[in-house]
Order: structure tokens, then sequence, then C-alpha cells
């Protein structure tokens, strides 16, 4: 996608599929996967001001157990506000809190598969709890749960 396209996302709503609270159900989920290159790590650290070298410096990230440079814990955890944000619910809901569990370490070049699943739904308050977590080869590297406000049909 351009970066006009990108910039042009959230004021296009045929872009995205709007979800409203009456549409969601139990075990709704969705699913985004994404390499892990070296630029996006350059590029995290620049907006997240997170310049932890183990994270940007082969060298030093040699040094520690992990023997290589690791993409930012928060890196991953985008991945599911990304998928939150654009896919279920997606627009219009309002990211309320997130617990995280990171597992293991991502590192550049691999292959995330970030999952997010509808577990719980509270309609007087049109609030649902989602599963998250992310995966590389198949093994979890991160879990959690987010609570999310989603927009009714009715209050439109």
């Amino acid at each position: 996608m351009a970066a006009n396209a990108l910039a042009r996302a959230p004021e296009d709503t045929q872009t995205f599929p709007v979800l409203y609270y009456e549409d969601l159900s139990l075990g709704a989920h969705a699913t985004l996967m994404r390499t892990v290159m070296e630029a996006d790590l350059a590029r995290f650290a620049e907006i997240s001001g997170d310049t932890n070298p183990i994270h940007l410096c082969e060298r030093y990230a040699q040094a520690t157990r992990f023997g290589q440079r690791i993409a930012h814990g928060m890196f991953t955890a985008s991945l599911i506000s990304a998928i939150l944000g654009t896919r279920l619910p997606g627009p219009g809901a309002v990211y309320l809190s997130q617990s995280l569990q990171f597992l293991a370490p991502v590192r550049i070049g691999d292959v995330v598969c970030a999952t997010v699943e509808i577990v719980e739904l509270v309609p007087e308050r049109r609030r649902a709890r989602l599963f998250c977590e992310a995966r590389v080869d198949n093994r979890p590297v991160l879990e959690g749960e987010a609570w999310v406000a989603v927009p009714s049909r009715a209050r439109r």
C-alpha cells in the first residue's frame, strides 16, 4: 500500500470494515502476519525512543543471553494493537487495557503471527475481552488479554 493510501486510511471507511458491538460473537478471531525487518527495529526505536542496544547494536547483543539483536517487545505487541484497531473489532473500538507476557524473543527475519480472539462480551457496557497472542514458527512469543469498548449500531 502506498504511503498516500496509508495517510488516507483513517478517513476512508471503505478501507476497513466497521464492526459494531452487535456484530461481535464469542470465538471471532483475526490474525496479522509480519516479517520483522532490521528497518522495522530502527524505525520503532526512533518513534518510541527505546534505543536499547539489544535491539540496535549487533556487537552489544552478541554478549547477551540472546546472542543477537532482538525486536522490541512492544513492537511485537503493536501487532495486537494493529489488529484491534483495523480488523477486530476495528475502527471505532477504543483500547481500554492490555496485559502482556513476553514468552520468547523475536529476532530479525522472524515471521510473527499475531492473533486476537473474542473470549467475553459484556453487552451492558459494550465491552469485549480478547485473548491475544503472537507466535513465531508456531511457538508462543507473547500472550495476554485486551479489553476494548466497541461502538453500538444503535448509538450511531
